[in-house]
């Protein structure tokens, strides 16, 4: 039996499963039924392209948020939350706190992508 290992671990944001959808659909010319209601919700969530995701990705991580790790990044970039209250469920989800200041930076960064 095989014992696979893993060779790294990275999160994924709803758009990079999107796009990893698209290139297995293009391999395999047909879906199975996960992976057809798969891409059915990420078409009908997911309203970032890939190249407005990595200019996201990167203002975030560019605000230089000490407790923010990759893991939150993409649930941010998932949710495009429009208000701090959004932002908050998505923090509290992460046992994080933020300051408000933080929380602002974060809003902002998001607003301009929305």
């Amino acid at each position: 039996m095989a014992a696979p290992q893993f060779l790294e671990e990275k999160p994924l944001s709803l758009v990079d499963v999107k796009t990893a959808i698209e290139i297995i659909e293009k391999r395999d010319t047909t879906l199975n039924f996960l992976a057809n209601k798969t891409k059915e919700y990420l078409a009908t969530f997911v309203t970032l392209s890939e190249k407005r995701k990595e200019e996201l990705h990167k203002k975030l991580l560019s605000l230089n948020l000490t407790r923010i790790k990759e893991e939150q990044v993409c649930k941010i970039i998932d949710i495009l939350p429009k208000t701090v209250d959004e932002l908050k469920v998505i923090i509290l989800s992460y046992h994080l706190s933020l300051s408000k200041k933080d929380q602002d930076a974060i809003i902002a960064a998001v607003k301009e992508f929305t």
